[in-house]
């Protein structure tokens, strides 16, 4: 009983006979790409994600600050209460717009290192 047992959880982790076999089969028709340009693709990544990080961190807040005081406080000549309120629209406002060009540098930097890895 313990015999098969033990091949059940074999074969379920996908180390059957025939499955490696045709892993090595796939495996061996493929082309090794260079480490260089994988390396340069995950620095290139978390440059990106670096930077949008430091965006999401410095301009709602820049942006809550600045309008509070300069345009709702000062331009408008609102209350404190009421800037309070609208400058953290514009700062939400800003989270999103951070986000959405995150989403979007994401996608083109995504697609463009498909392509060239499809073109090898």
């Amino acid at each position: 009983m313990l015999r098969g047992k033990s091949r059940l959880n074999v074969e379920w982790l996908g180390y059957s006979p025939g499955l490696l076999l045709e892993r090595r089969q796939l495996l061996a028709g493929r082309t090794p790409r260079s480490p260089g340009r994988n390396e340069s693709s995950l620095a290139s990544t978390l440059k990106t994600l670096l930077f949008f990080t430091a965006l999401m961190i410095t301009v709602p807040i820049g942006l809550y600050f600045t309008t509070k005081s300069y345009v709702f406080e000062g331009a408008f000549g609102m209350s404190n209460r009421d800037s309070y309120f609208y400058a953290a629209i514009v700062a939400v406002v800003a989270v999103h717009v951070v986000l959405a060009l995150f989403v979007y540098v994401a996608w083109n930097e995504g697609s463009r290192q498909w392509r060239e890895g499809k073109q090898d």
